[in-house]
């Protein structure tokens, strides 16, 4: 069986780590600019720097891609133009997108671009594949909680389609389902959704039950063993995790790995020595996420580095003397190799490669001009130099002013020669632009230089405003006669995993004819085709959904759909595009959002908008048993019999004695809470016409809001204020305390 090559793509958190990365072989590097990207930590780089990295790279056969993985504001958009203006013009090999409004500006106005889906994307089931093909992009960072099996069928499916698929493989795991983290940004307003995390899944919290003093705390991720298997799979791209980390840690990880593709290619032999990667920073290694073997084995109660533990394990160390003895010429080895990669880096340079433009000519015979770069040089004629035309004779102020736009390219000019060229000569304007355009070509690899061009801004809705609605969220089978109550819409949340038939929930929604399903944020394998199945056989009047999977099978089948709020919506443009090429009917802006944030959005006719007033405050999602750590469970492996059955809930406590609520219910992955819900009951009053309706969520999540009324006295209540009686509000802060708004002040 001949094996196709694989992509090994590495990180490049700073110019360092790139030719790092380069010099340990990788095929392709990741990085971010200053703004847009998902490292805010990182030290990141220039866009001169990355012009000069981009010939650098090219010359070792590496491709460079930029990561714009962040959401993108409102007010940012106009920058965000600025940039794509000039990076079209760059040799740039991809761009990394998590924004869906993003996606959309690219599709329509840059289309030349190669673009991939972030992780934070979570992209986990065919149909999202889909919905991402629709909008051009060509790979998909796969949900790292995927298992191979998982993995292979959606590999094939995107073959199919033109669509790759890259998986994340060596690095720091997060305990969350990327995208639907949003811990850090509810404890400090760091939002991991604007590169901002700060980790909090990292700290130190009170001594749980079981023992554990960093209980959300995981092992990182390594799929070493594993590469011939996601080759054979037919994966486009294997990925490595780092971009706050250092140029030796990127070189040792890089050059293991392209060593174990390599004789995996070569000799097809697996190399069974991963001894290297232990000699930089780690938190121990685990594959369970890909073995599909989920369990206590991957959490390590410590964040810092594994590396002497692992060598004192390896070597059965037991006394402290050798445990010193054996840390030092470790240290001794690390920076040996950081000196090492040092030197060869001092070989690498990222300066623009230089020009020299030689201009010649007299009266009655063509300007010639010479451009000299690197080993090439080429000649270009414009049309015949006159002797007098115009105000302006050809000068190097003349020309320059013409011709400064090369210093956008990603060569310095070193010299502009007209020694040769007669003085008084004269040259059509429109001329001098042509020849500028054909210099532009071949500097700019022989592709045409795009203008700049401008995004046509978007106007508000001028429709009159309803007065807006009020939905009511439920999980329980046991809630359906709220929907009785006809003043309101209820949606009813189906879980991540379903043991009952797709007839069984047919049966049930025809029987409560006004609930509206629900669809979770992720559904994986199974499933999702058990939720396509079920949405197939109902075909409801309506529906709701945080999955783009699903919402692509609603707009092939014409089901009217809303997009729920943890699709992190938060720009006009990812609104429309939902509106314009996928047919749906409104959406929930995102709840991460403050009031000035919101307030600029543009709603387009005959969509409508919504917001979640109160709700238990989810901070994370994630495929891993969180109990393990916290109260301990007799299992020590995830099972079906886990997934459908376990339901329980637990607490930990951080060291700022802030409390974080630990929920598993049935049919549903772990689930991590504040400790308090989220009330905004400002913004009604505060935004009253852009909002179609809001919605409460009133899933049973105890935190420490009391919940006290029944919940159609609830309702009730939330009606008063939907419809304008500003007395109730009073009396709904004091009944639901205590509650959270900081998002809405904070914003991101």
């Amino acid at each position: 069986m001949t094996l196709q090559p694989i992509e090994l793509l590495a990180p490049g958190g700073d110019v360092t780590a790139i030719k790092a990365a380069i010099l340990a072989g990788a095929n392709a590097i990741y990085c971010g600019l200053d703004k847009f990207n998902a490292r805010n930590r990182a030290a990141n780089i220039s866009l001169e720097d990355l012009k000069g990295l981009l010939h650098l790279a090219h010359q070792n056969d590496c491709k460079i891609f930029l990561t714009l993985n962040i959401l993108i504001l409102e007010n940012e958009i106009n920058s965000l133009i600025s940039l794509l203006n000039k990076l079209v013009n760059t040799s740039i090999d991809g761009l990394i997108i998590q924004d869906i409004g993003l996606l959309y500006i690219l599709k329509k106005h840059f289309p030349d671009f190669e673009i991939h889906a972030s992780t934070q994307m979570t992209t986990h089931n065919k149909g999202q594949i889909q919905f991402l093909e629709k909008l051009g992009v060509k790979r998909v960072n796969l949900s790292r909680e995927m298992n191979m099996e998982e993995i292979k069928p959606l590999t094939a499916f995107g073959i199919e389609r033109g669509v790759s698929t890259e998986v994340f493989v060596h690095g720091s795991n997060c305990i969350s389902f990327s995208g639907l983290c949003y811990m850090s940004s509810v404890q400090n307003g760091n939002s991991g959704n604007r590169g901002r995390c700060s980790q909090p899944c990292r700290d130190a919290y009170q001594i749980t039950p079981a023992g554990k003093d960093y209980p959300l705390n995981m092992k990182d991720n390594s799929a070493y063993f594993d590469a011939k298997e996601l080759i054979e799979a037919g994966v486009a791209s294997v990925k490595i995790e780092g971009r706050i980390k250092k140029a030796d840690y990127v070189f040792t990880v890089v050059d293991t790995w392209r060593k174990q593709i390599d004789s995996i290619l070569k000799k097809q032999e697996l190399i069974h020595d991963n001894s290297q990667l232990y000699k930089v920073f780690n938190r121990d290694f685990s594959n369970s996420y890909l073995s599909g073997n989920i369990g206590s084995e991957m959490f390590i109660d410590s964040p810092r580095d594994y590396s002497v533990l692992h060598l004192a394990n390896k070597n059965q160390i037991s006394s402290i003397a050798e445990l010193e003895e054996a840390s030092l010429l470790l240290y001794q080895e690390k920076d040996e190799l950081k000196l090492a990669v040092e030197e060869q880096m001092r070989k690498l340079s990222i300066e623009k490669p230089e020009l020299e433009i030689h201009i010649s000519g007299e009266v009655n015979t063509p300007l010639h001009v010479q451009l000299i770069f690197e080993k090439d040089c080429i000649g270009l004629e414009s049309s015949v130099l006159l002797k007098d035309y115009g105000k302006e004779p050809l000068s190097r102020d003349v020309i320059w002013k013409r011709f400064k736009t090369i210093e956008d390219t990603e060569y310095h000019l070193k010299d502009l020669d007209l020694s040769k060229l007669q003085n008084k000569t004269y040259l059509p304007y429109q001329d001098l632009t042509k020849l500028k355009k054909r210099i532009l070509f071949y500097l700019n690899g022989n592709r045409e230089w795009k203008e700049a061009i401008q995004i046509p801004k978007l106007n508000k809705s001028i429709e009159a405003p309803d007065l807006p609605s009020l939905s009511v969220i439920i999980c329980s089978k046991e809630d359906a006669h709220l929907s009785q109550n006809k003043e309101v819409i209820v949606y009813f949340e189906l879980p991540n995993c379903f043991e009952e038939t797709a007839e069984k929930w047919v049966a049930f929604f025809k029987e409560n004819e006004s609930l509206i399903p629900y669809f979770p944020a992720v559904l994986i394998g199974r499933e999702y085709e058990f939720a396509v199945e079920m949405l197939l056989q109902l075909k409801p009047k309506l529906i709701l959904t945080n999955n783009t999977g699903i919402a692509f099978e609603a707009y092939k089948n014409d089901i009217p759909w809303i997009a729920g709020p943890s699709l992190n919506l938060v720009n006009s443009f990812s609104l429309l595009v939902l509106q314009k090429k996928f047919n749906a009917v409104g959406a929930f802006v995102s709840n991460e959002l403050n009031k000035q944030q919101i307030q600029i959005l543009k709603k387009q006719t005959g969509f409508k908008l919504f917001y979640s007033l109160f709700h238990p405050n989810i901070l994370m999602t994630t495929r891993q048993c969180l109990f393990h750590q916290v109260t301990g469970c007799e299992k020590q492996i995830i099972d079906d019999s886990c997934l459908y059955h376990c339901s329980k809930m637990a607490k930990i406590t951080n060291l700022k004695s802030s409390d974080y609520y630990i929920e598993k219910s049935e049919g549903n992955y772990h689930r991590i809470y504040d400790e308090s819900h989220f009330l905004n009951l400002k913004i009604v009053n505060d935004i009253p016409y852009l909002f179609d309706g809001f919605s409460i969520d009133l899933k049973d999540i105890n935190t420490q809001t009391k919940m006290e009324e029944s919940k159609e006295m609830i309702i009730e209540q939330f009606q008063s204020l939907v419809k304008g009686e500003k007395e109730i509000v009073d009396e709904l802060k004091s009944k639901y305390a205590p509650f959270s708004c900081f998002s809405y002040i904070k914003g991101i």
